[in-house]
């Protein structure tokens, strides 16, 4: 008895229309198109040299109907590719042949761009010389044969006229390379703030300081490098009179979330929030014993006090 045999695959795989199925990479599933549709290249759908964006980009202008504006602001306002990336693209296809811009002047003195797509790169744009015009020749009647005997008159042809010679076409003036706007240098960045006298227990204690802030902010963790190069400005505050405390406060207050560079946070904090020098405290002039009375008064240098120094005129006038 013949036992039926599960393991045999019930059919064999159909092929794709027109090659064998591959056992790897695409498969194409093809519909026939009969209207709205374009026709590319392979030399530029699998261009060697050509970005993706300039290939889509060339697909996309080649696609569009004559008369459709192809500057670099309408294609960012229907693309979300920025103005300099489709600069780029608009440039490659202008190397590669696939487009052609051109600055004219119209009859009105306004300058206007004109864009001419290629889908075959060498091909001439002789198309869009207007051809001349020709002016129709006069029809002449048929001259009228007269009655026997007389003989038909001899009517002598006009001559022609003569054809209008075509306009000169526009000279054209190539279009000058895209040069991007200089930008200005950032400017530099301010020095980190230096102690008067760098004591070592203020740099001691702003080396604490910052090796323990991860303990109170999770997301500031520093290098040892990093807290070397940021001890001197935390010791400057400490130098002007804040504490510890309130250094802290200042350096992990409203933190931005995330905080992605912490050393250079707080670098920013370090300078932007330093407080200012304390100034110093009124100190009185020194004691001074009067030369002549032995009385004590304040003076920067020694001499007479005030009194005696008044009696003066009237000593030296007895």
């Amino acid at each position: 008895m013949d036992t039926q045999q599960v393991s045999a695959p019930s059919r064999a795989a159909s092929p794709v229309r027109g090659d064998a199925t591959p056992s790897s990479g695409v498969v194409h599933i093809n519909s026939r198109h009969t209207s709205h549709f374009t026709v590319v290249g392979n030399h530029l759908a699998q261009h060697h040299e050509l970005s993706l964006l300039a290939i889509g980009l060339a697909t996309h202008i080649q696609s569009l109907p004559a008369g459709t504006k192809v500057g670099i602001k309408p294609l960012t306002e229907r693309f979300p590719d920025s103005e300099a990336r489709i600069a780029a693209a608009l440039r490659e296809l202008e190397v590669h042949g696939y487009l052609r811009r051109t600055r004219e002047r119209l009859p009105n003195g306004r300058v206007v761009t004109r864009t001419c797509s290629y889908n075959q790169p060498g091909s001439t744009d002789a198309h869009l010389v207007p051809a001349p015009r020709r002016r129709p020749k006069p029809i002449h009647p048929a001259p009228v044969a007269a009655p026997a005997p007389a003989l038909a008159p001899v009517v002598t042809p006009a001559p022609p006229t003569p054809e209008t010679p075509a306009p000169a076409p526009t000279a054209v003036t190539p279009a000058s390379p895209y040069v991007p706007a200089p930008t200005a240098p950032k400017p530099p960045h301010p020095p980190l703030p230096q102690p008067t006298e760098p004591l070592p227990q203020l740099l001691h204690a702003a080396t604490a300081l910052l090796t323990d802030l991860h303990r109170h902010t999770p997301h500031i963790t520093l290098t040892e490098r990093e807290i070397r190069h940021l001890a001197p400005a935390v010791a400057t505050w400490f130098e002007r009179g804040t504490t510890p405390a309130a250094v802290r406060q200042a350096l992990t207050n409203d933190l931005p979330q995330p905080l992605r560079f912490p050393a250079k946070f707080l670098r920013h904090r370090l300078i932007a929030l330093l407080p200012p020098p304390i100034t110093p405290a009124y100190q009185p002039a020194p004691l001074q014993n009067c030369d002549r009375c032995d009385r004590a008064f304040r003076s920067p240098v020694p001499g007479n006090c005030h009194d005696c120094t008044a009696d003066e005129p009237h000593l030296l006038s007895a």
